[in-house]
């Protein structure tokens, strides 16, 4: 071979590296995690992350992971889900609440969606049934948002000398009216007063706790919410401040120092989700897939926080008690 016709090979052959380079790598599916809230909540995650390792895909290896955090803005999860679909994702995980999970649909019926939410998706119109989703989208159920009565209902035996109850709410949280009429209902079962505070930002929240205080408040209720969630640190030290046993959603605000929890697994959640995720990128489709209910609820007591407020746990709540940190 001529000096120059090698040249002009190896001239053409370096042109097509790059592309086959670049075919090679968008060869690894794209996995869209669009959530509601701030990206420190690690633990959702992980979570999602080993969910998708036991189906076999490991981020970096054979699998890129795009992650878009809301940080508690909602309004801004349709552009942000819309900015996931027109980078043309192969499945978008939707966390962090009901909201996310109806940005993603409205922003796509042909990518699939795998949602993990404490609300009930037949009611929100997500899918045709949790057995037969049907269309683009299933996930995992966590309904933990639906359970605002019975969180209610432990506080007042963690705290029976309680004559006054607080909850703390989100009004842009999709579910504020099935959570309204949840703690009015808690309220009337337990036979005390309750005084409810509105909060979407860490401004309110503060000046919530202000009336809480101002009002007498003995013990509170933090309903379900992913920005609550991401605010866990925040809320968990002002209860401590103010003196205020407080139940709440998830085992890692007990974790936190807060007093009391109910509800499912976050970490597992998600988990399942990743493992769903898994399944679509193998062919599975969204629409065979069932929605996963999470059955299994957790009561969580931080014994330390009890002994930091003086407050005696009774022997009822602790007998129930599925975990207890000291």
């Amino acid at each position: 071979m001529r000096r120059r016709e090698f040249i002009t090979l190896l001239g053409s052959a370096a042109a097509v590296w790059p592309l086959a380079a670049d075919a090679q790598q968008s060869a690894i599916p794209v996995v869209g995690f669009l959530h509601s809230g701030v990206e420190a909540q690690s633990t959702q995650v992980i979570g999602f992350k080993k969910g998708l390792s036991e189906t076999g895909f490991v981020e970096g290896r054979n699998i890129e992971i795009r992650t878009r955090f809301a940080e508690g803005h909602y309004d801004r999860l349709p552009v942000m889900a819309a900015d996931l679909v027109k980078q043309q994702v192969t499945v978008l995980a939707a966390g962090g609440g009901v909201h996310t999970a109806l940005a993603a649909k409205s922003a796509t019926g042909a990518i699939p969606i795998v949602f993990a939410m404490g609300s009930d998706p037949v009611q929100f119109g997500l899918v045709e049934s949790l057995n037969r989703p049907g269309g683009n989208i299933t996930g995992v159920g966590i309904f933990t948002a639906v359970i605002e009565a019975k969180r209610l209902g432990l506080l007042s035996e963690l705290v029976p000398a309680a004559r006054t109850f607080g909850a703390l709410i989100n009004p842009t949280n999709d579910n504020f009216a099935n959570q309204t009429k949840d703690i009015a209902q808690g309220a009337r079962t337990v036979g005390r007063p309750i005084i409810t505070q509105k909060a979407t930002n860490e401004h309110e929240i503060e000046a919530a706790f202000t009336t809480f205080a101002e009002q007498r408040v003995d013990a509170l209720l933090v309903a379900s919410d992913p920005y609550f969630n991401g605010q866990r640190t925040k809320i968990v030290k002002l209860a401590a401040h103010y003196n205020m046993p407080a139940i709440y959603e998830w085992r890692e605000f007990a974790e936190a120092g807060g007093l009391a929890s109910y509800g499912t697994n976050l970490t597992e959640a998600y988990r399942l989700a990743g493992i769903y995720v898994g399944r679509i990128l193998k062919g599975e489709k969204p629409a065979d897939l069932p929605v996963v209910q999470l059955t299994k609820f957790e009561f969580v007591i931080n014994l330390k926080t009890a002994k930091t407020l003086g407050l005696a746990v009774p022997p009822g709540p602790l007998s129930a008690v599925d975990d207890v940190i000291e």
